[in-house]
């Protein structure tokens, strides 16, 4: 998925804390904490979530790579601490390890989640030695490195934002709304969507009545790049393959697509290609702004399809694996629907392949000369357009 970046997280859900580091980056590439916390602070809200975000505050430490705010070309370390790390050691310190342990302990396995295939992968007994690595917790460190790529992206006029489109049943209709209506509206919704939010919310409200839980679609847009990112030259290299593997990656999203692209598979091709116009203009973006596994120059579109939420207060039924007999599946704190969460931590994951992208074919070792080497590029494009 990554050429010239370097991307590696760790850390459990209830850990001291999450860390990540992102190596590969330019020198003089600015940071901005407050933009890293607003993005943490998205990822934490939106209507649906659990508990979880109650007691976590995320706030990103730089423990190198960074100096006054800037990177110095060094590999970057991030760390953020796990506030729910210390009510389990209270737990500890109050009924002792082995007795705070069992409570812990997790031998139902909950359908749909990582539990009982990582139990019968790694010989694990309790599904919280898999469990804790597979949350979605670990999303939150990836949000704060992808913050670190969209700067990389902003740096030569690169812009991305997410809004939901269905939940459950409930679609948006996005007919007739431009970009920035879109990206306004998403961001003073609870549910991050631009259209039909009441009967969204609705959706998710009779989902937790039911002790259930609800998923959807989200979109992810990102306007300002460069033409030519991407390969047509290896599989490896095609942007629209390690998009999909990134948007993939995020936790309980099982479906993918650029643009309309399964709207597209009913129909001909003359329905469906963007007619090219004189100084390379399309008529539309049926592609999703990608063509032959390289952007276009027009907006990327990638759309994840999320599952429902694995654990259920209504427990489904499952085994008990000290015991191998029928029993209901274990609960953990959980969202009814994370669907605005997803978004944006989709947007991290498409920011950080499209940062590896745009040095793949631009980089340098400062960041005035990448920004210098995009300039001349669209100068040259524009040129041979113009011709």
């Amino acid at each position: 998925m990554f050429k010239v970046l370097r991307f590696l997280s760790a850390g459990e859900s209830h850990g001291p804390a999450l860390t990540a580091i992102l190596d590969g980056l330019p020198a003089g590439l600015q940071l901005d904490e407050q933009r890293i916390a607003a993005q943490l602070m998205r990822r934490q809200g939106g209507y649906g979530r659990g508990g979880r975000m109650k007691i976590e505050h995320d706030e990103v430490e730089f423990l190198g790579g960074v100096r006054f705010g800037r990177t110095t070309g060094a590999p970057v370390s991030l760390l953020l601490r796990n506030r729910d790390h210390e009510n389990w050691g209270q737990a500890l310190a109050a009924f002792g390890a082995a007795e705070a342990g069992e409570e812990r302990r997790l031998s139902r396995p909950r359908p749909g989640h990582a539990d009982l295939t990582g139990m019968l992968k790694y010989g694990h007994q309790d599904a919280r030695d898999i469990l804790e690595r597979a949350s979605a917790r670990e999303t939150a460190v990836r949000v704060a490195a992808g913050e670190v790529a969209r700067a990389l992206l902003a740096a030569v006029g690169g812009a991305v934002f997410s809004h939901v489109i269905q939940v459950g049943a409930a679609q948006a209709s996005l007919e007739g709304l431009d970009d920035a209506t879109v990206e306004s509206r998403a961001a003073d919704s609870p549910l991050h969507c631009a259209d039909n939010e009441a009967a969204m919310i609705a959706e998710v409200d009779a989902a937790r009545a039911d002790g259930d839980t609800v998923g959807g679609v989200f979109e992810v847009v990102v306007t300002g790049l460069p033409v030519g990112l991407g390969s047509c030259m290896a599989p490896d290299r095609r942007l629209d393959a390690r998009l999909a593997m990134a948007v993939l990656s995020v936790p309980a999203v099982k479906g993918c697509e650029f643009g309309p692209a399964f709207a597209n598979a009913g129909l001909r091709g003359s329905q469906v290609h963007d007619e090219i116009q004189a100084g390379g203009q399309r008529v539309a973006n049926r592609a999703g702004g990608l063509e032959g596994g390289m952007s276009t120059g027009q907006a990327l579109r990638v759309r994840g399809a999320m599952k429902p939420i694995s654990t259920l207060r209504r427990a489904l039924g499952s085994i008990d694996m000290d015991t191998g007999k029928a029993a209901p599946a274990g609960f953990e704190r959980s969202d009814s629907c994370a669907l605005p969460a997803a978004g944006v931590v989709a947007e991290a994951a498409v920011s950080l392949v499209l940062a590896d992208a745009l040095l793949e074919s631009f980089g340098a070792d400062r960041m005035d000369a990448i920004v210098d080497r995009v300039r001349r590029h669209a100068d040259e494009v524009a040129r041979r357009l113009d011709a």
